[in-house]
């Protein structure tokens, strides 16, 4: 018999959530707060007496922030078909095919994973450089995918083994060809495992900035990260346009995981259970 929960347990709860939700919703008030707010007596009250949707429109109006959108949404959405449909093939081969120097593999990208930015970015931008992707979505979306790939290959290579090898084993009796089984039983099975990563890609690949700031350079061709940083002027912050550029950044993401819970929870706690 299950034992209800007290009241001790609902408010931890209520402080757990308040917790992680408080720097949304304080850059929420920021981005309501017109500037005699923000900057006056009343910059860190939490109550607005003057809301205003200025900040919002400011964004749109006065900066090229609807091309960031646009820019981060191509970059990061490439990146993630790329990465996975790599990944897939990659991990299936990790977790069922038997050959030599399969440890090694594992090896080799759990270590190129382990490779911070900063050591990598000057030989990729001369590489960008040399081939002429610099300022171009092709020119992110490589450097790109050198972070998603290991991520996403360890990940799928975990939920590969979690399904049951008695599945391979009675589609190769069926006459399956290795194609055939990893695209009609096995993909199928792991798309909760998929459908996990591929969020977890795609938001590495919105929130990323370092590349984006040395490889892309020009105003038109920047992403999200990039053109927020850009808000800074030489003798003034606008926190507000700033706060809601964040507000309006963060909502495609929330959406976007709401959307896809049921998959994302089944996908974190697949295999969790040991039948």
């Amino acid at each position: 018999m299950q034992k209800k929960a007290g009241p001790l347990f609902y408010l931890f709860l209520i402080l757990f959530v308040f917790a992680i939700m408080f720097p949304f919703l304080w850059i929420l008030i920021a981005a309501l707060k017109p500037p005699a707010e923000l900057f006056g007596e009343r910059a860190f009250s939490a109550i607005i007496q003057h809301p205003t949707w200025e900040n919002f429109r400011l964004v749109f109006t006065e900066r090229p922030f609807g091309r960031y959108l646009l820019n981060s949404t191509i970059v990061a959405s490439l990146t993630t078909l790329y990465a996975i449909t790599i990944a897939s093939f990659a991990a299936y081969a990790i977790a069922w095919l038997k050959f030599r120097g399969k440890t090694i593999v594992l090896g080799i990208v759990l270590a190129v994973s382990m490779f911070p930015q900063i050591a990598t970015i000057s030989p990729i931008f001369m590489f960008m450089q040399s081939t002429g992707l610099t300022n171009s979505y092709l020119g992110l979306i490589i450097p790109y995918t050198t972070i998603a790939l290991p991520l996403a290959i360890w990940n799928l290579t975990v939920f590969f083994r979690k399904i049951p090898v008695d599945l391979g084993e009675a589609a190769k009796v069926d006459g399956a060809t290795v194609w055939q089984t990893m695209v009609k039983v096995f993909f199928p099975l792991a798309m909760p495992g998929v459908f996990t990563t591929a969020i977890l890609v795609f938001i590495a690949a919105w929130n990323e900035f370092l590349f984006a700031l040395t490889i892309n350079t020009k105003e038109m061709m920047k992403t999200v990260p990039v053109g927020i940083v850009m808000f800074q002027g030489q003798f003034t912050i606008p926190w507000g346009e700033i706060s809601a550029a964040s507000i309006i950044v963060t909502v495609p993401l929330i959406i976007m995981v709401l959307i896809f819970q049921k998959r994302i929870v089944s996908g974190l706690t697949s295999g969790a259970v040991k039948e």
